[in-house]
């Protein structure tokens, strides 16, 4: 087989109110997916993580610097390929676009084999350990201009719904500053009750201290974990909270590949690993990566943000994920999932995953697409009317 041609397809449309988080508000949603063709006629999907500008500049990252690396080769050779990218690009970026770049087509390449061999990515990778995942809905996102309070009493009520909607957990962003984001984890865990898991992601907005006052409110509020508190360089900070916290300290979405995720397990900063399979390196480098977490009993809830390539991805990746530790009761993990408005999570597939539905029917968890490769096909169509230049 050969590689003949690499396509980026840029999406964008503008969001019906903005949303927004501890770095930025935002009025348009994005997905940069990438298409690989083979000679033979066998197409592959990925994507890259990277939204709006970074999308675009990762566009020229694919087309013109990594596909003419690679047109030519056979893309059953994955690994042969990561390591050719990867070394020539190392003097140029070992971290951020050139990884989230090299990611989209990695995924597209582990999609392809899928098809060649008639199975799914799971299956692959080596079998499923589960048939099924539970699912967690994020919601609660800031808006411009909105009080504090405002914000408080929406949150209550997102919350609730996302419980009603049958997700096994919930969670949150912050990222106002110490005591309001504490006021609104207040309204959150009013909002689902008593018994019920929610998680609270700063997008690393805290110094250390800052980060070491949210997380004792956290502590006595009984949140779940607490995402990103401070900077991801800062390994040192993220070595005392969780020694000094009683909650799970999470983290990972911002590392790339094995190098930088060897440093922060070794560090022993985290209670649960967050990594980003459409930025890190791709399904070549994730599998790597999580062989690293479970080599230090670090357990693994993947980051998930994104289109329904992302999603589907993410759900062969858990399928094959091993149990940790193993027993009759293992520590299972979940799958992430954006509720907020996403045509490209909804709209985009042939055959829809219906995720919202699942979780409905099936007390809060999905099926692992068992079609070959990542198991799902985008609509064509929907690309045409989405893609920017």
């Amino acid at each position: 087989m050969k590689i003949v041609k690499i396509q980026s397809h840029v999406l964008q449309y503008d969001l019906p109110e903005p949303l927004g988080y501890s770095q930025q508000y935002y009025a348009k949603r994005s997905a940069h997916l990438v298409e690989v063709t083979t000679a033979e006629g066998v197409t592959g999907w990925g994507e890259c993580f990277g939204p709006g500008n970074i999308a675009l500049a990762n566009k020229a990252i694919v087309e013109r610097v990594i596909q003419p690396l690679i047109l030519g080769m056979d893309p059953m050779d994955r690994d042969v390929i990561w390591h050719k990218v990867y070394n020539l690009l190392r003097d140029h970026g070992q971290k951020g676009m050139p990884m989230q770049s090299l990611s989209g087509v990695d995924i597209a390449l582990w999609d392809i084999a899928g098809k060649v061999a008639g199975l799914p990515i799971h299956k692959l990778i080596g079998g499923a350990h589960r048939t099924d995942v539970s699912v967690y809905g994020y919601g609660m996102m800031l808006r411009p201009g909105e009080s504090v309070d405002n914000l408080a009493a929406r949150f209550v009520d997102e919350a609730a719904e996302i419980k009603d909607m049958g997700f096994v957990a919930t969670k949150m962003k912050v990222g106002l500053g110490p005591k309001p984001d504490v006021k609104l984890a207040e309204a959150v865990r009013k909002g689902v009750g008593d018994d019920y898991r929610f998680m609270v992601d700063a997008n690393h907005c805290y110094t250390t201290s800052d980060a070491f006052y949210v997380g004792r409110a956290l502590q006595d509020l009984d949140a779940y974990w607490f995402e990103e508190p401070i900077a991801p360089e800062d390994h040192d900070g993220y070595r005392e909270l969780r020694a000094g916290l009683d909650i799970n300290i999470s983290g990972g979405e911002a590392e790339f590949n094995r190098w930088g995720w060897r440093q922060i397990l070794e560090n022993r900063g985290l209670d649960i690993a967050q990594p980003e399979v459409c930025a890190l390196g791709g399904i070549s480098e994730y599998l790597r990566v999580l062989a690293l977490c479970h080599a230090h009993f670090t357990p693994v809830i993947n980051h998930v943000w994104g289109s329904d390539i992302a999603v589907a991805t993410n759900l062969q990746l858990l399928a094959a994920m091993p149990p940790l530790p193993g027993g009759l009761h293992p520590w299972e993990p979940m799958l992430e999932f954006d509720t907020t408005h996403n045509h490209f999570r909804d709209d985009m597939l042939e055959e829809p995953l219906n995720i919202v539905s699942q979780v409905k029917n099936n007390n809060g968890t999905v099926k692992i697409p068992d079609k070959p490769g990542i198991g799902v096909t985008p609509n064509l169509d929907f690309i045409k009317q989405f893609e920017i230049t």
